[in-house]
């Protein structure tokens, strides 16, 4: 299930939640949302790894299902039920919420069984987390489909579409011009993030300067790794640059949640998602 980055999805409901609302009222709602975000994740990575079943067999057998560990027939009925209990989270929600976890299944679907091989299958994993964002701006009051939770999820989305891009290859040698391109798709979705901060309305000056600090410094720790891996593309420290990105979108989602809220409270208790999941993943790999 690469169980320590549902962390990651479950920040970015937070983060799509407190788009919308002034606070985590009502609960109800957001543990509905973070149930769905969960199963339709938990779910994905589960696919993933029964579609790609035979390519594991040959350049992975350690996995699970090629190993024998887990069948086939086990782990499709278990992403099954993730799936179907993760889009039934939506249905008490809005008729949004159903809607988006709807499209989520359709593209982690799409991208597990097709699309990951072919030149779309990072936009289609960036399209699967601006969703997911979205999935957690449905509760709202005003309509989903708009500023500032849409750009927001949009350079989301570019983000994890160049982290998916840099993780091409991870299981072996990585090209150093794909990786760098990829890089620079990362960055773009960082300054997308940077500018959706100065353009927008944030609820003080001081939460605006202050997110864009913290932005600086997570692409700081970002880059520390990705530019060592682009200088030695080995796979060692190709993954460790992707958990790293994996991991900062915690950290990206808590400085929204401080840009758009001012309430520093909400933006360390989504930071701290990153607690249990880099703890996780010193035992259970992430990419």
């Amino acid at each position: 299930m690469r169980f320590p980055a549902v962390f990651t999805a479950l920040a970015d409901i937070f983060l799509g939640f407190l788009l919308t609302h002034e606070n985590l009222a009502p609960v109800g709602n957001l543990v509905a949302l973070l149930g769905a975000s969960s199963g339709l994740y938990l779910a994905g990575m589960i696919f993933n790894d029964w579609f790609d079943r035979d390519l594991d067999a040959r350049e992975r057998p350690g996995r699970p299902i090629p190993s024998g560990r887990i069948t086939p027939r086990v782990a499709v009925g278990l992403a099954s039920a993730l799936m179907i209990l993760g889009a039934a989270c939506a249905v008490g929600v809005s008729r949004q919420a159903v809607e988006i976890s709807l499209m989520l299944v359709g593209l982690i679907l799409a991208y597990d069984g097709f699309l990951k091989q072919t030149p779309v299958g990072p936009i289609a994993m960036g399209g699967c987390r601006f969703l997911n964002v979205m999935l957690g701006a449905s509760a709202g009051i005003g309509p989903t489909w708009a500023s500032p939770q849409l750009v927001v999820a949009l350079a989301m989305g570019v983000y994890v579409a160049g982290v998916t891009w840099f993780a091409r290859q991870e299981a072996q040698q990585s090209s150093r011009t794909q990786l760098a391109a990829a890089a620079t798709i990362v960055h773009v979705g960082l300054v997308g993030l940077a500018a959706i901060m100065l353009s927008l309305p944030s609820s003080a000056a001081i939460a605006r300067w202050l997110a864009l600090a913290s932005l600086a410094l997570v692409a700081i720790w970002i880059d520390v790794r990705l530019f060592a891996a682009i200088r030695d593309p080995t796979p060692r420290n190709v993954q460790s640059s992707v958990k790293r990105m994996l991991l900062a979108i915690v950290l990206l989602d808590a400085t929204l949640v401080y840009w758009a809220t001012g309430n520093p409270v909400l933006a360390l208790g989504v930071a701290a998602l990153l607690i249990p999941a880099a703890t996780l993943g010193r035992w259970i790999f992430i990419t």
